[in-house]
């Protein structure tokens, strides 16, 4: 169906839940009339209980867009094997993952939540896309060179090949809408290439598989390391003080934020006067997010504190927000059979979703099926 022709020339230049027993009986809105909103795709490796930066970069803006999107949340299992993880705690750390999304507001109920590893149609069609994909595509992912640096001869090809299976994991459900972050912008990008050049390939052009448009939702979408203000939070981080975790007491969220790094002078009255001072950025940008807020309105309030009665202050937010997410997710650990049903339930509405839209990506291919 290809007829030799440049592609690419062509084709584009350049909150806690309710004790909830389960299967549920009362969602909101049935799944069979959610068909007319917008498909949310989004995924989350579990490679570390999830971190503030985390839930404000991410998960909080996924629990605002089950309101008025039919969303399908996946804790992404087979990317977690790209890299170098422990067979051992896989399945626990999935499960946790799960109990973290649910505790911090995703509603089984009224949002799909399963791993990704549970629906073969992710695998099916990320084999299709790596066969679309072009080596001088991949090689442009900046992220891969990133984690990778120099020693690239040394990573997994999956890791490599990564970009794909992400387009798998969105295309397999027709979403339209994927919340990201910025750095995963250019993957989305190749997604949108990846679908064109099948359409162009294998559909006469018509548009199988439809354009995806990145959200980029809600302040606070890249909250920095505690101890350097020029680093994003990450669950991988080695030092433990880096992060604020969403299983964390009181406690330990006071210590993390009495000990989190800053500067001398005392917070600007406007925010002109961040400029040059990351941590103070930092620590600011977590309170207008946890608010609803932004930088300015939070300087108007605390403009000419010391660091020493701010972060009092911003710890008692914190605590406010985060425990009950981490109580709810202490209850939810304490039932791996409640999490397991939920998964599970996830992944046959998933597959019932992806199935379909595979297969006959498969037969545009020229599989053969009997």
């Amino acid at each position: 169906m290809n007829d030799g022709r440049d592609f690419r020339g062509r084709a584009r230049s350049g909150g806690r839940v309710d004790r909830h027993r389960f299967p549920p009986e009362n969602a909101a809105l049935p799944f069979s009339e959610r068909t007319a909103m917008q498909r949310v795709f989004s995924g989350i490796q579990p490679t570390g209980i999830p971190t503030l930066g985390n839930y404000l970069g991410a998960v909080r803006n996924w629990v605002k867009l089950q309101e008025d999107h039919d969303c399908i949340y996946c804790v992404v299992d087979l990317h977690a094997i790209t890299m170098t993880h422990d067979p051992k705690t896989l399945a626990q750390a999935t499960r946790e993952m799960a109990a973290a999304l649910i505790a911090a507001g995703i509603d089984p109920t009224r949002s799909t939540l399963f791993h990704q590893s549970a629906v073969s149609a992710h695998l099916r069609l990320a084999w299709i896309f790596e066969c679309v994909v072009r080596l001088g595509w991949l090689n442009r992912m900046t992220q891969f060179k990133d984690k990778a640096g120099k020693d690239r001869e040394n990573f997994s090809a999956g890791l490599y090949t990564y970009p794909a299976l992400m387009a798998a994991d969105i295309l397999a459900y027709h979403a339209t809408r994927v919340p990201v972050g910025d750095d995963q912008r250019q993957h989305l990008e190749l997604a949108n290439d990846i679908a064109q050049k099948f359409n162009f390939d294998f559909c006469a052009g018509e548009t199988f598989f439809p354009l995806i448009e990145p959200l980029i939702l809600g302040p606070a979408a890249r909250v920095m390391s505690l101890r350097d203000g020029t680093k994003k939070m990450s669950k991988s981080d080695p030092s433990d003080q880096s992060r604020i975790n969403l299983t964390d007491d009181a406690d330990t969220i006071a210590l993390k934020i009495r000990r989190a790094k800053t500067d001398p002078e005392p917070l600007p009255s406007d925010t002109a006067g961040l400029e040059g001072r990351p941590e103070a950025r930092n620590l600011i940008g977590i309170y207008a997010a946890l608010t609803d807020t932004d930088h300015a309105s939070v300087l108007r309030e605390h403009g000419g504190r010391g660091f020493g009665d701010y972060k009092k202050i911003l710890a008692d937010l914190l605590v406010a927000k985060l425990e009950p997410i981490a109580e709810e997710m202490r209850r939810l650990l304490g039932d791996a059979a409640t999490i397991d049903a939920i998964l599970r339930d996830g992944a046959g509405r998933a597959e019932a979703i992806a199935e379909p839209i595979v297969r006959e990506a498969e037969k545009r291919v020229g599989f053969l099926r009997v």
